[in-house]
């Protein structure tokens, strides 16, 4: 619709008028209908975010003792000081961030430039490599888990037919050959690392590529008549270009991967020993195991000032382009040379961190990555030396030689494992025993499926998911359409710090809630209970929602809406006629996002619900390890299965997810 692209008229101050009431001057123009808009949210917000966290500092000072439960003050806390279990959660936490981040930020910004520069066929590659962030966490685990087994799984097995994996023993970047991946305590959290990246890399990915879009092209062509080779435009141009974007990226998934429990806990449960265990494991084991709920709330709070620090940064970025001039004010604290030498010191510091948390990694991790910067970078200089000789058809195929094989290894790095799924899926229990056309499944049968819903509970697992899902997405889409519209545009008292407090809710991780909002579900009787998936999911999706859509509202034209009011309209008369048909993007991508987080979710699923008849897919299909038993087969059948409805989703809905997150992210 044409109409979505006109830029907003800019909001002229409303004139003080003597016809407003006292109250109307007080709490401003439109409090009384702000105040029904608003009100589902914030009782959400506050009964389900803010009490909880409050709640959780009061729990954090008590301890359990038999069946009672006695105040202790600061004794939980003065405990982590000792606590060796702690301390390595915390140090595996930080290094598995830092090592992701490093990853995820280096290939996801390889992987736009190379889909930047396709001429054809962008979408459906930005489509293809979107995938690994599609798929739930619990697909992602199982099949990496699987495609590492040392007896079942073919890494190993294609690894030493290429001869990779007995040069990766040769050169030290495994003890020995062939790797157990993740039992060897050496290997373990690597290995994790691995997986976090192979998924995280879209998201990075398809970020960096609409920053690229967003560069002025003229930029370019001018850099070129004054004779800029490909790296010097790179430099001066294309990394100042995406250095917010970046920021911004980087500090979000920071907070996302240092909070993350389900990718380690299905793949490996903290083991070998404590080798691969976050705090978030820390703190559940303490508080859900232990049934030790203050000292597990005095580990996730402990390192509630880390997480403030980046989410208070983050949320002065991306608010940053509301303020006229904003984005300038940190540069001009930085002298130019402080501002160029600011990178190299955080470099210089980051790598002397990880060099004495991780010593044993940071040597391997500097290899590999220099092997694929090094790559780009000698082609990027082959290209610009043929260029400067006026070579330009050598140029050309060098660059298109280059840019395709990446490509190809890009594409091969994305899609192996979720083949390596599907062939399982169909693959009998002999073949995968005995290891018999491992590529190819001969013949092609469904065992694996017909065993998946014969006996088991599989059927009522999805039925459970579809159930909660749902509800909980209308509940966040019909609260944050109410609430965003309020905020973007009725004039109100304290609409600038709830908008604030939407965000910073937006951003806290799910780590901080789970343990007092089991209390709260096992307080008024709603544990292993699907309602109480219903009313948790909502702490995730619905402030994101409601960020989302403030920016959306921002962007549609308030004359529309001025004309309908002209015309008779009532306020709510206008946000329904006018508004919401022309918010249907940013409804549709609300919904996608909050229908499929709420669809992979696993970790409250996973403390809230014990009762097999009750439980989501993700958690069932975790329950269906037995010990060392994987059952693999039906793992990759249901994986295909969970991962189907999914995929389906995003690619209907990938036009409107587009244009929804793009005004969204613009406004907001």
């Amino acid at each position: 619709m044409t109409v979505l692209r006109t830029r907003p008229v800019p909001a002229r101050p409303a004139p003080v008028s003597s016809s407003l009431t006292q109250s109307q001057r007080l709490l401003g123009r439109d409090w009384r209908l702000a105040a029904v808009f608003v009100a589902p949210t914030l009782v959400l917000v506050t009964g389900l975010i803010l009490f909880p966290i409050i709640s959780s500092v009061f729990t954090s000072a008590t301890e359990r003792h038999g069946a009672e439960t006695v105040f202790v003050g600061l004794d939980n806390y003065t405990d982590l000081i000792g606590d060796t279990v702690f301390h390595k959660g915390v140090l595996n936490s930080f290094v598995f961030t830092a090592y992701a981040e490093i990853f995820k930020v280096t290939l996801g910004l390889i992987a736009a430039l190379i889909l930047h520069h396709l001429r054809r066929g962008r979408a459906i590659m930005a489509g293809v490599i979107l995938l690994p962030w599609v798929v739930p966490t619990v697909v992602t685990a199982f099949t990496w888990r699987s495609l590492l087994d040392p007896i079942f799984g073919s890494v190993n097995v294609l690894l030493t037919d290429s001869g990779i994996g007995p040069a990766l023993a040769a050169i030290g970047l495994v003890d020995r050959w062939p790797a157990e991946w993740l039992s060897d305590p050496a290997l373990a959290l690597p290995s994790v690392i691995l997986v976090n990246v192979w998924k995280g890399i879209p998201f990075f990915a398809v970020t960096f590529l609409a920053g690229l879009k967003a560069i002025d092209g003229s930029l370019y062509e001018a850099a070129i008549v004054d004779g800029a080779s490909p790296w010097q435009r790179f430099v001066h141009i294309t990394l100042p270009g995406l250095r917010n974007i970046m920021i911004v990226t980087v500090l979000l998934s920071s907070i996302w991967t240092f909070n993350n429990f389900d990718l380690i806990w299905l793949m490996t449960q903290g083991g070998p020993g404590d080798a691969t265990a976050p705090y978030v494991m820390v703190a559940y084991s303490k508080a859900i195991q232990q049934l030790q709920l203050g000292a597990g709330a005095a580990v996730t709070l402990v390192m509630l000032p880390i997480i403030g620090v980046l989410v208070v940064i983050l949320v002065r970025l991306m608010r940053r382009g509301d303020l006229p001039g904003a984005g300038d004010l940190g540069r001009r604290r930085l002298t130019p040379a402080q501002r160029r030498a600011l990178p190299w010191v955080i470099v210089a510091v980051s790598v002397l961190v990880l060099a004495w948390a991780s010593p044993h990694i940071v040597w391997k991790a500097a290899l590999v990555l220099g092997v694929f910067v090094v790559l780009a970078a000698a082609v990027g200089r082959v290209v610009s030396v043929l260029a400067a000789r006026g070579n330009r058809l050598a140029a050309r195929l060098v660059s298109g030689t280059g840019t395709g094989i990446a490509l190809l290894g890009l594409l091969g790095f994305v899609l192996a494992p979720l083949y390596w799924m599907t062939v399982t899926a169909f693959k009998s229990d002999n073949q995968i025993v005995a290891r018999t056309d491992d590529l190819w499944p001969t013949p092609w049968n469904t065992e694996q499926f017909t065993n998946l819903f014969t006996g088991k509970a599989f059927g009522t697992w999805y039925l459970n998911t579809i159930l909660v899902s749902v509800a909980s997405t209308v509940i966040a889409l019909v609260c944050a359409a109410l609430a965003g519209y309020a905020l973007a545009r009725l004039k109100f008292r304290g609409s600038e710090s709830f908008t604030v407090t939407i965000l910073l809710t937006y951003v806290m991780p799910g780590a901080l809630l789970f343990i007092p909002l089991y209390q709260m579900m096992s307080g008024v009787g709603l544990n292993d209970s699907l309602w109480s998936l219903v009313l948790a999911y909502p702490t995730f999706t619905l402030p994101f929602a409601t960020w989302l859509l403030v920016g959306y509202f921002k962007s549609i034209p308030a004359d529309l809406e001025e004309a309908a009011l002209v015309d008779g309209c009532t306020r709510f008369g206008a946000f329904l006629r006018i508004v919401l048909p022309l918010a249907k993007p940013g409804l549709l991508a609300v919904a996608l996002f909050t229908l499929t987080n709420a669809w992979n979710e696993f970790l409250f699923a996973f403390v809230f619900i014990t009762k097999d008849h009750y439980k989501t897919l993700p958690v069932g299909m975790q329950s269906m390890i037995f010990g060392d038993v994987v059952p693999q087969g039906q793992l990759a059948a249901a994986s295909l299965l969970i991962s189907i409805p999914v995929v389906l989703m995003y690619g209907f809905g990938q036009r409107f997810l587009t244009e929804g997150l793009t005004a969204g992210a613009v406004k907001g």
